[in-house]
C-alpha cells in the first residue's frame, strides 16, 4: 500500500460562503455537533487505512534564505493514509464533513514519496 498525506484546506472565502459566522450560537453548536460526529463515523469507516490521524494545525512560521516570519496559508489540518492508489486515496475524501459540513475549501492528498537515495 502507497502512503498519503491529505492536507485539509480552508480560506475566509470558503468560511464566508458557507453562512458559518451568520448561525447563532445554537445553530453553530448543533452543526458542529453533526459535523464532529460525522467526522467521527468517516474516521471509524476508514480506520483500517488511516495510518495517522493527524491533527489540526496553528498558526505557521516561515523559515527561508530570508530568516523566519509569520505567514498565513489555508492548511487547517492533515492525516496520512494508506491506499493502492492515488485516485483511491481521494475518494475517501470525496464528500468529506471538512467541506459538506464544516465551512472547509476541500482536501488535498498527496503521495509520500520515497527519499531518493545518494
Amino acid at each position: 500500500m502507497k502512503r498519503f498525506v491529505a492536507v485539509y484546506l480552508g480560506s475566509p472565502e470558503a468560511h464566508a460562503r458557507s453562512g458559518w459566522d451568520k448561525l447563532d450560537d445554537t445553530a453553530r453548536k448543533q452543526r458542529e455537533a453533526e459535523g464532529m460526529k460525522a467526522w467521527t463515523q468517516w474516521a471509524e469507516k476508514n480506520a483500517n487505512v488511516i495510518a495517522d490521524h493527524g491533527s489540526p494545525l496553528g498558526k505557521t512560521k516561515r523559515a527561508s534564505r530570508e530568516g523566519i516570519a509569520d505567514v498565513k496559508n489555508n492548511i487547517a489540518a492533515y492525516v496520512v493514509v494508506e491506499a493502492e492508489s492515488h485516485e483511491a486515496a481521494a475518494k475517501l475524501f470525496a464528500n468529506h464533513p471538512h467541506f459538506s459540513i464544516f465551512p472547509g475549501d476541500s482536501v488535498e492528498i498527496m503521495e509520500c514519496l520515497p527519499i531518493p537515495t545518494r
